[in-house]
């Protein structure tokens, strides 16, 4: 149960920010937003307010904003169908019920004839004595069906109106607030934590490198090839670039500082260079200047560990038995929860930037395809055809469904394995 409400509130989280940059941006750009999803699949729960239904679904795996033009519109009338115009004060349409039936009394009948729900806004009705009558069309009127009704879209609230960088902005904007989440929520965790003050030796392993220059417990690391450390990472990210070359250290002992040259040795174990010591992060209360600056140290570092892994599966050096789905995820975040709130917070930053990052990618179905077809849109002077876009959206998120599906069942078989 602590695992399934840790995801839930981690993803959902990371899910929500994600498409709530989407529906800013789209609000700001004046589209049409027809609906804001947390999930896939049923609805668990729906409410309309104003023109944007909200809803959450019952598959917690993602979401979804919708807009008016960005698939083929529904919106649609047929020549020929009858149909009941419901009117307001001024003789606008705002209401057209495809079925009749439902029409009330002054509500007008007839068969429609013309009709322009995007650019013109108008219907042409005829009555049974094949007298016809031009009625406009308020901007927010509904087609009113059996079980649903749909908003018109005119043609500047929809997405292919919009220009090439308000539509860029809408795209890109889900990823983007994934990362200012994990920069808010890094700062948040560097304002209760703390920043690095120093970097000392906690202990000095026998007969290791370390020990042979002369390191003791105790003694600060103050610079490493004459660069300043105080986090751990960068002291190991130094000794791993110079791949077993000496590495000349200056240290600090009761005040006084000195320098030492230490040649690293290489663990076939680990397959890093090693120096012999077991460091600790010594520790000050940070300013919001401090971390939010830190938070962007964290965001680099995270981001050159996503773009290796990327490259590892590229190459073949990670294989899809090394792969996490939904599952798998959930079952990680329910271990990280277990050691404490701190983690949780540093675990939900790690994911939210995984998935702005991953997002972005040109991969189809996903926003970097998206914006990718509109970088090309820009460059040619001209639109993709929709229908060719869509199909390879569509095809794209087959092969994305098909590859959660395998993922899924391998997180499965290794929960009960």
């Amino acid at each position: 149960m602590q695992t399934i409400l840790a995801f839930i509130l981690v993803f959902g989280t990371i899910v929500f920010v994600h498409e709530l940059g989407h529906f800013l941006f789209a609000k700001r750009a004046g589209m049409l937003v027809r609906e804001f999803a947390i999930g896939f699949g049923p609805k668990l729960f729906a409410h309309k307010k104003g023109e944007t239904l909200y809803s959450l679904r019952l598959l917690p795996f993602g979401g979804y904003v919708r807009v008016a033009g960005e698939d083929p519109e529904t919106a649609e009338l047929k020549t020929g169908k009858e149909v009941a115009l419901r009117l307001n004060s001024r003789g606008y349409v705002t209401h057209v019920l495809m079925n009749p039936d439902q029409g009330e009394p002054g509500d007008v009948r007839g068969r429609v004839m013309e009709w322009d729900l995007e650019h013109r806004l108008y219907v042409l009705i005829a009555d049974e004595q094949g007298e016809e009558m031009r009625y406009r069309v308020d901007r927010q009127a509904e087609l009113v069906y059996d079980s649903h009704s749909v908003q018109i879209a005119p043609w500047d609230r929809q997405y292919g109106a919009k220009s090439v960088g308000a539509r860029a902005m809408f795209i890109a904007a889900g990823p983007l607030f994934n990362v200012l989440l994990s920069i808010i929520l890094f700062s948040v965790l560097t304002m209760i934590i703390g920043v690095p003050d120093h970097l000392e030796v906690r202990q000095v392993q026998k007969s290791s490198p370390a020990a042979e220059a002369g390191l003791q417990p105790g003694d600060r690391f103050v610079e490493v090839n004459g660069q300043g450390v105080k986090r751990a990472q960068e002291l190991i990210s130094l000794i791993q670039e110079g791949e077993g070359d000496p590495v000349q250290v200056t240290v600090e002992r009761d005040g006084e500082t000195f320098e030492t040259s230490i040649e690293p040795v290489y663990n076939e174990e680990t397959k890093t260079y090693q120096i012999g010591v077991i460091q600790s992060e010594e520790l000050k209360d940070a300013t919001l200047l401090t971390a939010v600056q830190k938070s962007f140290v964290d965001i680099y570092d995270y981001t050159r560990l996503i773009f290796d892994s990327f490259a590892m599966l590229v190459t073949g050096q990670v294989g899809f038995s090394d792969l996490a789905g939904p599952v798998g995820i959930a079952d990680m975040t329910g271990e990280v929860a277990k050691t404490g709130v701190l983690s949780l917070i540093n675990w939900t930053s790690f994911l939210s930037l995984y998935l702005g990052i991953f997002n972005i990618l040109p991969i189809p179905a996903l926003d970097g395809s998206r914006l990718m077809f509109v970088a090309l849109e820009a460059v040619r002077g001209r639109p993709i055809d929709p229908k060719k876009e869509g199909m390879v959206h569509l095809i794209g998120l087959a092969l994305f469904m098909m590859l959660m599906v395998a993922v899924t069942y391998q997180d499965i078989m290794r929960l009960f394995s």
